[in-house]
């Protein structure tokens, strides 16, 4: 069991480097997150060519992070329940420049990584920008070791590094035409990257002092809305999209490997099983049971290193109970979706399941939300997603000859795939400003 204590000590270490901000210039900065430097230590661990980590230990890792990515969808419902209210009241033009999000990356970052002969990866780095979301959406559908899945841990990378800068130079470059609206620049620049949203607003508050509140207001409540829609809209929308458009636009129609088993059916692939075995198979077991145990007590470790660290509340103690609630009520939602997805056969995934569940215990309308809100909020989701990466990271030495394969292809992708987000969404804003008044 020494690979559970070397994921607590991966991701306690990279809480503790804690953020590091490089400037680029007066107004652009690019920000490290402690995510950044677990995900790195973890697969220089895994994969460094000297004394690698041995593969049942990555196989481990993997196990607990397909319940991490869960358990993260559940964190995330609880900050769509309370919210229900700001949504319904959104204007027309704030709800339709998700169709831009939605799109721009499909029409035009999909297309260059397939020309760019990405192979399945396209799908998971092209159907969104790929923020924390995605890691489940693609693990449930396909699998973590699927090409799919490193598709989008790529992007992921990429995006957290550069994707700040990137859309702040955009914005820049966009708002000196003058041709958009600030207020739809602000409505593309809700991406649903805290990061990027930030960048964004901050370039057109700086050139457009006259409405800054206004500004970071819409960018703020699209930034919601992307996140809370982006959910629902990537897994029954976003993801089939780009499966279909890739195997249109490709002519790969075998995409059978990755593919979870009860969906082997709808192939006539002879050899589909044995592909399905072939890369999904482990020999590595963890009973539900203990790799609940082991989430459990790594999450606790890890928030409390985190708020010591950088408390959100400065000199705040650490609520030990709600914590701990926080993290139990969690697992409770991830393992009974889990539950009702075999229940479905798989027809409706866990991550929809827990994403609408928590949402409605997080709601006006549940008697007890005050109370699950309040232990839910006192774990960190910083924390949490440095906990998913860090087991990305220690799984990710078995699945290097996989990423070699994408490499730099993914940055001019990634490049696209920001830019065409941002300004697909902010015309379509400009648009729906002149039909509507938000």
């Amino acid at each position: 069991m020494g690979w559970t204590g070397l994921v607590v000590v991966v991701a306690c270490i990279a809480e503790l480097i804690g953020q590091v901000e490089i400037p680029f210039g007066a107004t652009v900065s690019m920000t490290l997150l402690p995510m950044i430097w677990a995900i790195l230590m973890g697969g220089f661990i895994s994969g460094n060519p000297w004394k690698s980590m041995p593969v049942p230990w990555q196989e481990a890792a993997g196990i607990l992070m397909n319940m991490s990515v869960l358990i993260l969808g559940a964190r995330l419902s609880f900050n769509i329940g309370p919210n229900i209210p700001t949504l319904l009241d959104a204007g027309p033009a704030l709800l339709l420049q998700e169709v831009g999000h939605l799109f721009g990356t499909l029409i035009l970052a999909l297309p260059l990584a397939v020309a760019l002969k990405m192979g399945p990866a396209t799908i998971g780095a092209t159907f969104s920008i790929d923020r924390e979301p995605s890691f489940a959406m693609v693990a449930e559908r396909y699998g973590s070791k699927s090409p799919q899945y490193q598709g989008v841990l790529s992007m992921y990378v990429f995006g957290t590094v550069f994707g700040a800068i990137i859309i702040s130079l955009v914005t820049s470059i966009t708002m000196g035409f003058g041709l958009l609206d600030p207020l739809a620049l602000a409505m593309g620049s809700g991406v649903g990257s805290g990061s990027m949203m930030a960048a964004a607003a901050a370039v057109i508050s700086q050139g457009h002092p006259e409405v800054s509140d206004q500004v970071l207001a819409m960018a703020a409540t699209s930034n919601l809305i992307t996140t809370v829609l982006g959910l629902y809209v990537g897994i029954w929308v976003a993801l089939p999209a780009a499966d279909w458009l890739y195997k249109k636009l490709s002519g790969d129609k075998d995409l059978t490997y990755g593919v979870p088993k009860e969906n082997l059916a709808q192939t006539n692939d002879p050899d589909a099983e044995a592909k399905v075995a072939k890369l999904l198979g482990s020999s590595v077991k963890i009973p539900t049971w203990l790799t609940v145990a082991i989430i459990f007590v790594a999450g606790i470790i890890v928030t409390v290193v985190s708020h010591v660290r950088s408390p959100e509340e400065p000199g705040a103690e650490l609520n030990w109970g709600a914590t701990m609630a926080g993290w139990a009520i969690m697992l409770a939602l991830t393992v009974g979706s889990q539950w009702l997805g075999r229940l479905t056969k798989g027809k409706i995934p866990a991550i929809a399941i827990v994403m609408t569940l928590g949402a409605y215990l997080s709601s006006q309308w549940f008697p007890w939300a005050d109370q699950l809100n309040t232990a839910v909020g006192s774990t960190s989701l910083v924390a949490i997603i440095t906990l998913i990466l860090t087991m990305a990271g220690l799984s990710l030495g078995k699945d290097l000859p996989m990423l070699k394969t994408i490499g730099w292809k993914i940055i001019p992708v990634g490049i696209v795939a920001v830019i065409a987000s941002f300004l697909c969404a902010a015309v379509i804003a400009e648009f729906a400003l002149g039909f509507w008044t938000v």
